[in-house]
């Protein structure tokens, strides 16, 4: 059950039900630290940690601006209300893909800190076990016609949950060991009006396979990317 504890100036949300630590310290690193539960790091916009928290494996982000803005204001955002703030609303649309059936990180807590008229703010949750991107497996060898089909398939399953991942790209979607598909970063997601963005997330994924390919020489070729659809719209047309 989501819960929240509301300050003067900041709100944290959280599942009691995934969460065992104080929720007034988790977004604290040296908390983390002191602990001695930090099990790794990734370095990306900014650092997003890798926690145990006892009940899972757990990534802390802090959220952080892109692009040439970012430069300038890194890590605020206009403030309107708490509901919409970034963090609250990734981890609702979490929550909802989830009972949707999709396989996305299980959403732990979520924090917005109101400065003024401005925002800053972190989210916990599920750091999927055993996991790979996409674009590192490729970068090693080939997968199978069956596994794009099933990352066609969630993709499909996604998608008529209704919700539009305008960053959709091989760097979040994520196999595990069981050959299972995960998509992850939801930031700046949401429910998408009409038909066309389902086209435009397909098209960005397209985009970002040729990217790789050029940047990288991943082992994909363009037939890859049929045998994919053939798994999306095997769903879609159920």
């Amino acid at each position: 059950m989501i819960k929240t504890i509301q300050s003067n100036n900041s709100v944290i949300w959280f599942d009691d039900q995934l969460l065992e630590h104080p929720p007034e310290q988790i977004f604290d690193i040296r908390y983390w630290q002191a602990q001695n539960r930090v099990i790794g790091s990734a370095t990306g916009r900014g650092t997003t940690w890798f926690v145990d928290t006892g009940r899972l494996p757990a990534a802390f982000r802090h959220y952080r601006r892109g692009g040439l803005f970012g430069k300038v204001v890194q890590d605020s955002y206009w403030f309107s209300d708490w509901e919409k703030t970034r963090s609250f609303m990734e981890m609702m649309l979490l929550s909802e893909l989830i009972e949707a059936g999709v396989n996305v990180p299980k959403p732990i807590a979520a924090r917005a800190v109101k400065s003024g008229t401005t925002y800053r703010a972190d989210l916990l949750s599920e750091k999927v076990a055993d996991a790979t991107d996409l674009v590192d497996i490729l970068s090693g060898k080939s997968i199978s016609a069956d596994l794009y089909r099933k990352v066609g398939h969630q993709i499909a399953i996604m998608h008529q949950a209704g919700v539009n991942h305008t960053d959709l790209n091989i760097h979040n979607i994520l196999i595990d060991k069981c050959e299972d598909v995960w998509l992850i970063d939801f930031d700046k997601c949401g429910y998408g009006k009409g038909s066309s963005w389902k086209q435009s997330n397909l098209d960005r994924l397209k985009r970002s396979f040729v990217k790789e390919l050029n940047k990288r020489q991943i082992h994909w070729q363009e037939e890859d990317f049929n045998i994919l659809l053939e798994g999306y719209n095997g769903y879609s047309t159920k």
